[in-house]
């Protein structure tokens, strides 16, 4: 394990490892130990009782987060035609086509969501090896594929703060809920407003526990674990 910073060891000094935090108590800790000359990113990482090598057991989704991610996301639109004209207008930050798809190809990726318009995935498709892996992939499933007449309304929530949360091959899912800026009540807000996504996208093949641990870090600060039963508690879903 590589060798921790003063900074870093001092937070970890004031969390006391066993015990897990209420929400509203563990968000009070994390912004009280930022250490780092930035505004960090505050991530939720949740482990699961699923088994992703299971089809009935893949959780995917997207929500919008209510107080956003405390950035500009940077919205790229495949689309041609009437649809590309509305995506501008919509303030998508990259609109086009084959020119897109060639760039992409080249390696290319300065952009944080990738949407497209149906009638494109055809060519949109040969994407997936570059996409895939980097959760950049537009598909149906995270609302990113999308009609024309929807695009205004895509686009506008992936600038507002969309964010996609799924399952990695070890069945844990990680997902940034903001910045240590905010307030400690819009970090809750947007806590609860994923977990509320996630529970109630419980895949139907889940069996026994379904979320079985909750960590709240920032970018540079130590991990602070989450009482399990007050965390569930904030969704309206309690079967879990």
């Amino acid at each position: 394990m590589a060798k921790r910073g003063k900074n870093y060891r001092n937070a970890l000094e004031r969390i006391e490892r066993d015990r897990a935090y209420e929400p509203k108590e563990a968000v009070k800790l994390l912004k009280e130990n930022a250490f780092a000359k930035f505004d960090e990113t505050v991530e939720l990482h949740i482990r699961t009782g699923l088994d992703t090598r299971h089809s009935d057991q893949q959780l995917r989704g997207t929500i919008v987060l209510p107080n956003g991610l405390g950035k500009s996301q940077r919205v790229l639109v495949f689309a041609e035609g009437e649809a590309a004209r509305i995506a501008e207008e919509a303030g998508a930050d990259y609109v086009g086509s084959d020119d897109l798809v060639k760039k992409i190809e080249g390696g290319w990726l300065d952009f944080d969501i990738a949407l497209a318009n149906r009638e494109l995935m055809g060519k949109v498709g040969r994407l997936g090896r570059v996409l895939g892996p980097r959760g950049l992939m537009p598909n149906p499933r995270t609302n990113t594929v999308v009609e024309m007449d929807d695009i205004p309304k895509a686009v506008r929530e992936a600038k507002q703060g969309r964010v996609e949360f799924r399952t990695d091959r070890t069945a844990l899912v990680h997902v940034p809920i903001g910045k240590v800026s905010f307030s400690e009540e819009a970090l809750l807000e947007n806590l609860s407003t994923l977990v509320d996504a996630i529970v109630r996208e419980r895949p139907a093949g889940a069996k026994g526990q379904f979320v079985r641990s909750v960590t709240l870090t920032a970018t540079m600060g130590p991990g602070i674990k989450l009482d399990v039963a007050p965390i569930l508690s904030l969704s309206t879903d309690t079967d879990v």
